[in-house]
């Protein structure tokens, strides 16, 4: 969440950057800022007073000592422990309500960010690789995986319902084999600690990172128990070291994290609904980092890198984009997007997305650091990105490596991981290099 100390001293710089999202903050920022100022008065009426008392209480016990009369001094001091337990209590009132305020307003875009109010507004920093040259008229990954018999969409339906996905056989494998390698290049080459977290996490995690109180509709949550199916690892990962206090010598530190997620995709009907690329469960490896502040930046450039590592070690062809402030997630204060090219709707496909916060989640999670140059413990900044989105990764596979026959070449980096298997070709199953076991054998 934002600083009330930041805002209470440029309210009107504050509301320049909401508006820049589109946010029509600017009455809530000055009820706000009155609800800070009463909370503030409040409390020092409170502090007088409890510097009164102890005065008063003193004095209670001097006339005392010398057998003179208190009783004046002591109805005063009753009449002010009253006061300062009605003040007190409107202290906690009006914390609740700056609390839930600010839990309530997106960050705010850094100058760095792109002005415009959507996706269309999103700038192109860099295009790596070429479209694939077919000889033939390309099938979409729909009809590539039934023809395979690895995607089973029609079963997935009867088991859960819609926007759910069976991957069988080759395309078990596959995607098994790209969620290991993406983890591998980031832990072994890219510097990043593997960690395995909860799936379940509880409402504070899900505060810590900005999906409550904002976002609750988009999540699964539990009926009998308080705990919520995790939308990404990002919450997990990043809550691992909330109410904590970093070694600075420790950052930047970095982790990477395989999990399942899990969306309702509310407000999403009709977008994107073909095949698998938006899911109610999928599975994405989440790069997270704490950073010290003057450093964060740089730490993005790196966290896009390390992400493009992936799609350039695949050799699939992609841009980067830097999202403009009116398509800014809500806690991000930039954002990079990784979008993959997939050749059947002659498009590039979200496949990542790289954010700085800075510290409006380490504010809500209570993430700090003592900096040794001035003493002080500060908040870090958290970073995360996608490394990739698998599904989305299995997708582009497909459809960039598909033959004029309908099988599908299996690219080199993933080849030690499906047992040095060269293809996915109808009627195959079994492993090995190359051979393909018809069904039935």
């Amino acid at each position: 969440m934002l600083d009330i100390k930041y805002i209470r001293e440029n309210v009107e710089q504050a509301k320049a950057g909401l508006a820049r999202r589109g946010q029509k903050s600017g009455d809530g920022l000055a009820r706000l800022v009155e609800q800070d100022a009463h909370r503030r008065a409040l409390l020092q009426e409170s502090e007088s007073l409890k510097n009164r008392r102890k005065t008063l209480s003193a004095e209670v016990g001097k006339l005392k000592r010398e057998g003179k009369d208190a009783s004046r001094e002591m109805e005063e001091v009753k009449s002010i422990n009253v006061r300062i337990k009605e003040l007190d209590d409107g202290v906690q009132v009006c914390e609740s309500e700056v609390q839930q305020t600010l839990l309530n307003i997106p960050n705010i875009p850094h100058a760095s960010v792109p002005d415009g109010a959507g996706e269309e507004a999103n700038r192109t920093v860099r295009v790596w690789g070429e479209k694939p040259r077919f000889g033939f008229k390309p099938k979409n990954h729909v009809e590539l995986g039934e023809r395979l018999d690895i995607l089973d969409l029609k079963r997935a339906v009867k088991i859960s319902g819609a926007r759910f996905a069976v991957f069988k056989g080759g395309g078990a494998r596959l995607l098994r084999a790209l969620i290991q390698f993406m983890l591998d290049v980031q832990t072994r080459e890219n510097g990043y600690e593997e960690i395995y977290p909860p799936f379940l996490v509880n409402a504070d995690s899900m505060t810590g990172t900005g999906q409550l109180p904002k976002f609750e509709e988009d999540l699964f949550k539990l009926r009998d128990d308080p705990f919520y199916l995790i939308p990404t690892a990002e919450v997990p990962v990043t809550n691992y070291h909330r109410d904590e206090i970093l070694r600075e010598e420790d950052l930047p530190v970095r982790y990477a994290a395989y999990t399942p997620c899990f969306r309702r995709e509310a407000g999403s009907y009709g977008k994107d609904t073909f095949g698998i690329i938006r899911q109610r469960q999928f599975d994405k490896v989440e790069l997270v980092k704490f950073a010290k502040p003057e450093r964060s930046f740089d730490e993005l450039e790196s966290l896009v890198g390390d992400a493009e590592s992936i799609l350039k070690k695949l050799g699939l062809h992609y841009r980067v984009s830097a999202l403009c402030a009116g398509d800014l997630g809500f806690s991000s204060a930039k954002t990079y997007d990784l979008e993959v090219w997939v050749p059947t709707q002659d498009t590039f496909r979200e496949i990542s997305s790289c954010s700085n916060f800075m510290d409006y989640q380490a504010r809500r999670a209570k993430i700090r650091y003592k900096n040794s140059a001035g003493g002080k413990t500060e908040f870090v900044h958290t970073l995360n990105g996608s490394g990739l989105a698998a599904g989305r990764l299995f997708v582009a596979v497909l459809e960039n490596y598909q033959q004029e026959d309908g099988s599908v070449k299996i690219p080199e980096p993933l080849r030690p991981y499906m047992h040095g298997q060269e293809i996915i070709a109808p009627g195959q199953r079994g492993a090995g290099p190359n051979r393909l076991v018809p069904d039935g054998e």
